[in-house]
């Protein structure tokens, strides 16, 4: 184990919860700062119940949680050593934890209510759960702002024209949800579009800007204002793409057809304006709000509260939010689990209103199920797509058993579809290059060494001879994904092998070369003058007698460079499950680490295997899935519960 960096001036028991990893150096620095500005006595009973409580707010935050339950925090709480006694620490009673932060005034305000004249201060008490400020002030606003969006009356439409078009944009009698969901966004003014890979998400996005650009023109209005934009530039791109890609295939008139191939994607923060000088750090916020009549998100799973909040609350009142994403996929790297605590109980069905759902069902064309609500309120914009189009069957049951946490159903799946997924039941391990020195471990990998040998000759082949094109789409055949960057499991040691068995079974291949044709690529920052973004998947090419050139796909088209002008990029033999987010590939490989990894989790298997379009490859032990399965991604927020009715104090 290594040892955690130590608060040396921090009084117990504050160092001893250091000591054993649990708190960071730097959230007993924070609490010990912030104890220091609001005269705590560090030295009383008290005060330390207060430093410990301010530690622990500042570690939920680090570790993506908006808040610390205080009563429940000593049975969640996990450190990397298991070795470590958590009982042995002097835990404080919730109950004394919280008479303690009561008594001081100076640093904690109680409640879910601003005192009328009183000032902010850093730590905010709901009954046992504990906030930073900061966060909770985001996480109020963008409960408020989402419901009044969800609340607002129902927009004046002709609904037999609306009717007429939902059946014109989706004619199969199978897409209700997806006519549901572009009704909604002609209804309301919130509306989220959640459900997995292939469920025609996007699809349905490009036709909602289909159908709002030509009732605007029907009605002899000017076309919206529309936003397209996602929490990455590749995202963003890919979004762009996925909607001009759609224009091309609808038939509409030639105005309709610019007007959407004419919609540009931005990150978002380009669009609010990034200004990481100033003090505001967006042009666009509450007292600048956004010219867009519609602002449409994508990976909506990947965007942190404080960036959600800092988005909506720029929309204009009587615009258009549209929401769009997976909300079982991976939540966002920072605080919060924003989608999640939105689609919140209407991901297992439809969760509408009565009035809602007679509207709705008027103009979709169709009864839409689910558990009604006595009163409209966030889940009348809510519509869950689960129809999947996009991989088969065996990959799709293996997905839902894997939502579910259904861990033996997940061994069932495998099981039952041995030519789609195939399972090789090894421990990953033993150290870097493990699959050369140990040659029990080579011959359980012979199947992840003959696909990775397969994909990577044909990437070279086809660079060899200069066709990007089919080097690009060769090297979206397969991809090799690992929950770690670093270590036995990780995406370095893994990368290094594929180049290693690829140097085996190519003549002339020499691992590491820079500019070897055939070389993947991945962009890791963002170049907004090559357009250029991070997770963005290229190769290098042979362009000349003795020339290269690396190539990405942009819009259908390929663009070159030369790979000296790529400033951040590294080579793509392996890559993490987070980065592969949002991408397809026809075959993948995973590689699942020890089952005490803390990176393990039901959200990350559910992403990995969820980019399978036609065969998965499962690489890791019975023990390390069942703990994939067995642990969901719990992050502490009160988001849910303002938006679904359960006020916070009561909590």
């Amino acid at each position: 184990m290594i040892e955690p960096l130590t608060a040396v001036a921090a009084p117990e028991p504050l160092r001893a919860f250091n000591r054993a990893g649990v708190l960071s150096a730097a959230d007993v620095h924070v609490a010990s700062v912030l104890g220091s500005l609001a005269g705590v006595d560090r030295e009383s009973s008290d005060g330390r119940l207060v430093l410990i409580a301010a530690a622990f707010a500042v570690r939920a935050t680090r570790l993506g949680n908006v808040l610390v339950d205080l009563a429940s925090v000593r049975d969640t709480v996990a450190v990397e050593d298991e070795e470590v006694d958590l009982d042995g620490l002097d835990w404080p009673e919730p109950g004394e934890w919280v008479t303690a932060l009561v008594r001081c005034a100076s640093l904690v305000a109680f409640g879910d209510e601003e005192a009328p004249g009183a000032g902010p201060l850093p730590l905010r008490l709901l009954g046992t759960r504990l906030y930073l400020d900061r966060y909770w002030r985001l996480e109020r606003r963008l409960a408020g702002a989402l419901l009044g969006f969800a609340t607002a009356p129902a927009r004046a439409v002709e609904l037999e024209a609306l009717a007429g078009s939902l059946a014109w944009l989706f004619p199969d009698r199978e897409d209700l949800p997806q006519r549901a969901a572009a009704g909604t966004a002609a209804l309301r003014g919130l509306t989220v579009i959640a459900g997995g890979p292939g469920t025609g998400k996007t699809t349905t996005v490009a036709r909602i800007c289909a159908l709002l650009l030509g009732a605007a023109a029907g009605a002899g209005e000017r076309p919206p204002l529309i936003a397209l934009c996602a929490p990455t530039g590749k995202a963003a791109a890919r979004l762009q793409e996925a909607v001009h890609a759609e224009a091309g295939r609808l038939e509409l008139d030639p105005g309709r057809q610019r007007e959407l191939l004419g919609l540009r994607a931005s990150t978002i923060h380009r669009l609010l304006g990034w200004r990481p000088d100033a003090r505001a750090r967006f042009r666009h916020d509450a007292g600048n709000r956004l010219p867009h009549d519609v602002v449409i998100v994508d990976e909506t799973s990947m965007v942190s509260l404080t960036l959600m909040a800092r988005l909506v609350e720029s929309v204009r009142d009587d615009a258009r939010i549209v929401l769009v994403g997976d909300p079982d996929q991976l939540t966002a790297v920072e605080a919060g689990a924003v989608l999640r605590d939105i689609v919140g109980p209407a991901a297992t069905g439809p969760r509408l209103g009565p009035g809602a759902r007679a509207l709705l069902e008027r103009v979709a064309g169709g009864p839409l199920g689910g558990q009604p609500q006595p009163a409209g309120g966030i889940g009348d914009g809510i519509v869950v797509l689960a129809r999947g189009h996009r991989f088969g069957a065996a990959i799709g049951a293996l997905a839902d058993a894997v939502r579910r946490g259904d861990g033996d159903g997940v061994l069932a799946a495998i099981d039952a579809a041995p030519e789609d997924i195939e399972w090789i039941r090894a421990d990953l391990g033993d150290g870097e290059g493990a699959a050369e020195s140990a040659p029990a471990a080579a011959a359980a990998l012979e199947p992840l060494r003959a696909a990775a040998v397969r994909a990577g000759a044909d990437v070279v082949a086809d660079a060899v001879a200069g066709d990007g094109r089919g080097a690009l789409a060769a090297l979206g055949r397969f991809r090799l994904l690992c929950a770690h960057r670093h270590g036995p499991y990780g995406v370095g040691v893994w990368g290094g092998q594929v180049e290693r068995w690829l140097a085996d079974a190519i003549d002339g291949f020499v691992p590491d070369a820079r500019d070897q044709p055939g070389r993947p690529l991945l962009v890791t920052r963002n170049d907004h003058e090559l357009r250029l973004y991070n997770g963005d998947m290229g190769v290098v090419i042979r362009s000349g007698e003795a020339d290269v050139s690396a190539v990405f796909e942009r819009d259908g088209e390929l663009v070159r460079f030369a790979p000296s002008r790529i400033e951040a990029a590294e080579t793509l033999y392996a890559t993490t499950i987070h980065k592969s987010q949002g991408s397809q590939f026809e075959q993948v490989a995973v590689l699942l680490p020890d089952p005490s990894s803390r990176l393990l989790s039901r959200e990350l298997l559910y992403t990995a295997i969820t980019r399978a379009r036609r065969q998965l490859l499962v690489v890791g032990s019975e023990a390390s899935l069942r703990a994939a399965v067995a642990q969901p991604v719990a992050r502490a927020t009160g988001l849910r519960e303002r938006l679904w009715g359960s006020p916070p104090e009561d909590a």
